[in-house]
C-alpha cells in the first residue's frame, strides 16, 4: 500500500481533529515563580527544573503531574524567540516515539481480537514485503526491539545534511525493503536493539489484518474512545496544525556561525507509526492514565507493556530496558514506566509508577533534542518527579 499520500484527511474523517482546547494558566504569584512560569500547586522542585528558560538547553517546557499522590501544572519559556512571548500551555507538539506506546496498544487489542498473534511469524503476515531471511522474526519481537533488523538507510549523517532533506517524504514499505536487504543484526530474541523499524513494521501489519489505515485504527481504537480531540497523525504535513511553540536547532547556519534555527516545520513520514504523533499534554496524560488502568489494552495482553524480556541490550550489555511499547527506568527506588520521544525541536515523554499513583507528561522544546545524552531541562523534570536513579 503506498505511503507517499497524506493521511490527515482520514484522521480528519473520523472526527478527532479539532482545535486545541484552551488551558488556563493557573495564577502564580510574581515572587514565587520565574516569568511565564504557572504552576496550579507549588512545587519547588519542578518549578526549579523548568525555570530560567529560554536557555542553552531549551526553548519552553510543558509538564503535568498527576495521580493520587498529587497534581501539579507548569509551564515555562517562551512561545518563540522572535516575539519573546509565554510559552502556551495548550499547545500542540511532536511526540516522536511516545507513537509507538499508541501503535503497541492497537497492535495488543488486535492481538486480544485473535486478529494479530504475538507467537507469529510477520513475514507470515507480510510475505511479499518481509524477506526469508527474517523468516523467524516474530510480531513480539517487533514491538520490544528484540527483532534482529537493523536501521534503514536515510539521506544525510549531520543535523545539517538532514534537515536540508526534512521535507523528503519516505515511504513506509521502502523502509522496510532498505532494512532487510542488509544482515540481521542478531538471530531473533537474541537480543535487545531500540530502533523505529520494528514498529514501521508493526504498522504495516495492522493495515494489513484490519484492511484499513494505520492512522484510522489508531483513531477509532484510542484518540475517539478517550477523547483525545487535540491528537493527530500529519501524514505528509511537515506542520503541526493549531497553536504550538516553535521548536530549534543548535546547527551550523546559512552564514557560516553556529545557532538556533526553528525546525518547526519538518516532515516526519521517516518515522510514521514509531513517532509522528502530534498531541498536547492534556491529552497525554489522559491516555496515559487510561493505559495504566487497563482501559485500552484489557485483560491478559495488558502485561505485555510491563514484561521486559530476558535478554541484554545489543550495544551496553546491560539489562533489557524496553518491553513492548515501553521502557522501565528504577527511580526513587521504584519501578517508572513510560516512553520518552524525541523530533527535531521537540522531546517529549510519559510516565507513570505502575500503580497510576504518579503521573507525568511533559513537553521540553529542546535545542538538540535528538543529541546522544538526555536533554538537561527533561532530565531535571524527571527527576523532581521521581528521584533519581
Amino acid at each position: 500500500m503506498p505511503r507517499t499520500a497524506s493521511l490527515l484527511a482520514a484522521v480528519l474523517l473520523a472526527g478527532v481533529v479539532a482545535g486545541p482546547s484552551a488551558l488556563p494558566a493557573a495564577a502564580t504569584p510574581p515572587d514565587r515563580a520565574p516569568a511565564h512560569l504557572a504552576a496550579q500547586h507549588r512545587n519547588p522542585a519542578l518549578a526549579a527544573a523548568i525555570a530560567g528558560l529560554p536557555g542553552a538547553d531549551a526553548t519552553a517546557a510543558l509538564v503535568r503531574v498527576g495521580g493520587d499522590e498529587g497534581v501539579w501544572r507548569g509551564s515555562s519559556g517562551v512561545h518563540d524567540l522572535r516575539t519573546g512571548r509565554p510559552a502556551d500551555p495548550g499547545a500542540r507538539f511532536r511526540a516522536g516515539s511516545v507513537t509507538k506506546v499508541f501503535t503497541a496498544a492497537v497492535a495488543l487489542q488486535l492481538a486480544s481480537e485473535g486478529r494479530l498473534d504475538l507467537d507469529r511469524s510477520a513475514r507470515s503476515y507480510l510475505p511479499e514485503l518481509i524477506p526469508a531471511s527474517y523468516g523467524g522474526v516474530t510480531v513480539r519481537q517487533l514491538l520490544n526491539h528484540t527483532h534482529g533488523i537493523p536501521a534503514p538507510d536515510f539521506p544525510g549523517t549531520t543535523v545539517e545534511e538532514v534537515y536540508a532533506h526534512r521535507f523528503r517524504v519516505h515511504d513506509a514499505e521502502d523502509m522496510v525493503r532498505s532494512a532487510t536487504s542488509k544482515k540481521p543484526e542478531f538471530a531473533p530474541g537474541e537480543k535487545q536493539h531500540y530502533l523505529n523499524i520494528g514498529y514501521t513494521i508493526a504498522g504495516l501489519l495492522i493495515e494489513r489484518v484490519t484492511g484499513d489505515s494505520y492512522e484510522h485504527q489508531v483513531a477509532r481504537r484510542v484518540l475517539k474512545p478517550l477523547g483525545l480531540r487535540d491528537t493527530y497523525f500529519p501524514g505528509t504535513n511537515p506542520r503541526i496544525i493549531g497553536p504550538h511553540n516553535h521548536g530549534y536547532q543548535t546547527m551550523r547556519l546559512d552564514d557560516g556561525t553556529v545557532g538556533l534555527r526553528d525546525v518547526s516545520v519538518w516532515g516526519a513520514t521517516d518515522a510514521w507509526a514509531a513517532g509522528d504523533i502530534i498531541s498536547t499534554t492534556a491529552d497525554l496524560e489522559r491516555f496515559t492514565s487510561a493505559l495504566f488502568q487497563g482501559r485500552v489494552v484489557h485483560g491478559p495482553l495488558l502485561e505485555e507493556l510491563f514484561t521486559l524480556p530476558e535478554v541484554t541490550d545489543f550495544r551496553s550489555g546491560k539489562p533489557a530496558a524496553y518491553s513492548v511499547g515501553l521502557s522501565m527506568k528504577v527511580l526513587g527506588g521504584r519501578e517508572v514506566w513510560g516512553k520518552t520521544g524525541g523530533r527535531w525541536g521537540y522531546n517529549a515523554a510519559i510516565a507513570s509508577t505502575r500503580d497510576g499513583s504518579r503521573t507525568l507528561v511533559y513537553s521540553v522544546n529542546s535545542t538538540d533534542a535528538k543529541g546522544q545524552d538526555m536533554n538537561k531541562v527533561a532530565e531535571n523534570i524527571m527527576v523532581a518527579v521521581y528521584g533519581r536513579p
